[in-house]
């Protein structure tokens, strides 16, 4: 799912292309990606881009007449810009929004469509589809620690929880914990004083230091590769890989759709965190420690 990161990436990108022009056409085949009906989507025909913004996770679009085009793109959508006319590309394609200066393409793979859109009018209906987590970039260390101890849960649920922290998901949180040096599953009101300050200087530092890396990546370009698995990322996406700091392999706990991954030197003391289906299939076999874990693939 893109995220922070990802989504400043696509705002820079379009910032040149669409505001100050007028949508002048929208075209939406998909009859899964529009979520409202009142106002309806062709009010927005015609009308300028004022602005961009984003909303947690979402990409909104405000528009003249006090009219907000609100995009999230969850796991598998993503923005394509091409020339003016294009075409949604087959199954993929949710829909095409014509601009002077070229048509925005909204798409998403696999079978399983939850990309949507909602068009809303006025401030106080954009602010019902905003979660409410905090800005992590535009926030003091006593509101990060507010927010972060609001509920007693493990911090990789806390960090990923769009009504505590904005914008932050599966991909980022693994990222931040590791240069934390903090276990997924710690609990958040079981942090050290020293344990959340290191938490907060992370989370701004990785998510800033990302965002610029990706504009530097795509430069006055449009982003074509928004994906959460980057061979530079430190653990995310690198299961069994040497983590960067210590060497260790990088281990992860799966349950559902989401994977966390994490050191267990830099991050646990060495600690095999339990996977659920996997620890329930080993037992007493599983493996409590990085050494054990050696031990048994020796043997």
């Amino acid at each position: 799912m893109p995220e922070l990161p990802d989504i400043e990436l696509y705002l820079s990108a379009l910032a040149s292309r669409v505001v100050g022009e007028p949508l002048e056409r929208a075209r939406v085949p998909s009859i899964s990606l529009l979520r409202s009906v009142d106002p309806p989507l062709s009010a927005a025909e015609g009308r300028r881009v004022t602005g961009l913004r984003r909303l947690g996770k979402r990409v909104v679009f405000d528009m003249e007449d006090d009219l907000f085009l609100v995009f999230h793109l969850m796991i598998s959508g993503r923005f394509q810009w091409k020339k003016a006319g294009a075409k949604p590309p087959g199954r993929r394609g949710h829909a095409a929004f014509d601009f002077p200066k070229g048509t925005l393409l909204l798409t998403e793979a696999g079978t399983k469509k939850r990309a949507s859109l909602h068009v809303v009018r006025g401030e106080p209906g954009l602010a019902e589809l905003d979660p409410g987590g905090l800005e992590v970039l535009a926030c003091t260390l006593d509101a990060f620690r507010e927010a972060l101890t609001r509920e007693s849960h493990t911090l990789k649920r806390t960090l990923t929880d769009p009504r505590l922290f904005s914008g932050i998901g599966n991909a980022y949180s693994d990222e931040i914990l590791h240069r934390a040096r903090l276990s997924p599953v710690k609990l958040t009101r079981r942090l050290e004083d020293d344990e959340t300050e290191r938490l907060f200087a992370a989370t701004q530092d990785v998510l800033r230091e990302w965002t610029e890396r990706l504009r530097h990546e795509v430069g006055d370009g449009f982003p074509e590769k928004v994906t959460a698995f980057r061979p530079e990322m430190a653990v995310h996406g690198r299961f069994r890989e040497p983590c960067p700091d210590c060497g260790s392999p990088v281990q992860r706990i799966v349950r559902g759709d989401h994977e966390t991954n994490y050191c267990a030197t830099c991050q646990t003391g060495g600690k095999l965190l339990a996977d659920r289906a996997l620890s329930q299939l080993l037992k007493k076999d599983w493996p409590r420690t990085l050494e054990e874990m050696e031990e048994r693939r020796r043997s």
